[in-house]
């Protein structure tokens, strides 16, 4: 990583070394490079060091072509190139195109109205149009996806706001005054995460939201955790701290094993292997074929959710408490399906 002090030296020698009305020795780029260092209370650097950023900058990213003339005994130096800058240098074709495809990535996320300045950013980079080779699941009709610029922007600044929501079970429109922390997206539906008062972390779906209102009077609250180690656990956003992390034993049959071995279910998941594997076979002797997995997270909705999408594949093992939660939902489905 290039240090402050050293983009600022580059910043001077190029104002430097861009002026096409005189030639700079050593000598002088080092009292002037000092000089500027000096009003904005950096140290001064070596003539050592000035030679290391003039090669520094004849390499790549910077490029510069730099030309060495000897004048009335002394070597000096400057661009060759009239107008020349190293902020001012023309992206290469390569550049264009990774720098266009970063663009047109971060223009996927449905719902920026803040990010409305990359079409600018364009324009004034005098980047061309290519061809998308990156997208993205979306969903236009997906409700409360409105919200993810103007929540963005929240976040970034640091807002507390009053959140107005309401539930599935009740259209109710109720208010609290949260600390947003992060956006996240899983299965194609966006959440935020935020802090409350005494440092409870809590989720909302956006199409739950009904609206906010910035509270600039209210002071902000940092998150007292690493919000990633929160997801560590889990599958989804749901976090029931009360609940401890179970070991999950699962069967895949033969169709579903390519699908659960490329896309794990679960961070923690696993294959059994030798003896762990034959010591299963003997205890579950009508699971014909198929492997068998284990994966440890806490239960919540998303996860049963998740397996009740694969039910057809798979049979969950263990434990007792979440193959009981399943059993009672595929009855469900039984006696629905049975009833038509």
């Amino acid at each position: 990583m290039v240090k402050k002090n050293a983009i600022m030296r580059y910043k001077i020698l190029d104002t430097l070394l861009s002026n096409r009305n005189r030639y700079y020795s050593i000598t002088e780029l080092l009292y002037k490079v000092n000089e500027a260092l000096e009003i904005d209370g950096m140290e001064s650097v070596s003539r050592r060091c000035i030679e290391k950023d003039l090669n520094t900058l004849e390499c790549a990213p910077y490029e510069a072509a730099i030309e060495r003339v000897w004048i009335q005994g002394k070597k000096c130096i400057r661009y060759e190139e009239d107008g020349f800058s190293i902020f001012t240098k023309k992206l290469t074709e390569e550049e264009e195109n990774l720098l266009s495809e970063v663009l047109n990535t971060i223009g996927q996320f449905d719902g920026l109205d803040t990010f409305e300045w990359l079409d600018g950013l364009k324009k004034l980079l005098e980047i061309k149009e290519h061809r998308r080779i990156i997208q993205f699941d979306s969903n236009d009709d997906l409700i409360g996806k409105n919200y993810i610029g103007s929540l963005f922007t929240a976040i970034s600044n640091k807002q507390v706001i009053a959140l107005k929501y309401h539930t599935f079970k009740s259209p109710e429109v109720k208010e609290v005054i949260v600390h947003p922390y992060l956006l996240k997206q899983y299965n194609n539906r966006w959440f935020l995460i935020v802090g409350v008062q005494d440092g409870t972390i809590l989720n909302f779906a956006l199409d739950r939201i009904d609206g906010f209102t910035v509270m600039p009077s209210i002071e902000y609250i940092e998150p007292k955790e690493e919000l990633e180690d929160r997801f560590y656990d889990i599958v989804g956003v749901t976090l029931y701290k009360d609940n401890p992390i179970e070991n999950i034993l699962l069967w895949v049959d033969e169709s579903g094993y390519p699908y659960v071995h490329t896309k794990p279910l679960h961070g923690s998941q696993v294959i059994i292997k030798g003896d762990a594997d034959r010591a299963l076979r003997e205890k579950y002797p009508v699971l014909q074929g198929g492997r068998f997995f284990r994966l440890k997270c806490i239960l919540n909705y998303e996860l049963e959710q998740l397996l009740m999408s694969k039910m057809d594949q798979l049979v969950v093992l263990e434990p007792a408490i979440l193959t009981d939660t399943l059993k009672n939902r595929i009855k469900k489905l039984d006696s629905l399906y049975s009833s038509i």
